[in-house]
């Protein structure tokens, strides 16, 4: 029984080309697209399948398997640095007390400028 492809250890996975290719399932199929006859025959199409992360990776740009291969690779690697990219943890920031105090003045001042405004005029003027 095969373990689910969906099923991943997390990070960080080793970059480094040699660990990789140990790590890797290799499919070769028939590459798509334009080519001919020449296409619909070989099987240069590279899948790659990196157990570890569940990664998979296909190249079938070129019509040399060799070429398709390196391709995968290069591709793979790049796709691992970024699954092992770990963004900084944010930190709260805390508002100065002179900016807590500018922003309740201006409250203020807004307030008063609203009742007067609201303040209905009497008969007598």
């Amino acid at each position: 029984m095969t373990a689910p492809r969906n099923a991943a250890s997390p990070p960080p996975y080793s970059t480094s080309r040699d660990v990789i290719e140990a790590q890797v399932v290799i499919d070769t199929f028939r590459a798509s697209g334009p080519g001919g006859q020449h296409v619909n025959k070989t099987n240069s199409a590279i899948r790659l399948t990196h157990a570890p992360s569940g990664v998979v990776v296909i190249a079938q740009d070129s019509p040399s398997q060799f070429r398709n291969k390196e391709i995968a690779f290069t591709r793979l690697i790049e796709k691992l640095k970024r699954l092992n990219h770990v963004p900084k943890k944010r930190l709260a920031t805390k508002p100065t007390r002179a900016s807590k105090e500018r922003r309740i003045g201006e409250k203020k001042t807004r307030a008063v400028v609203k009742t007067t405004r609201s303040k209905k005029v009497s008969a007598d003027e």
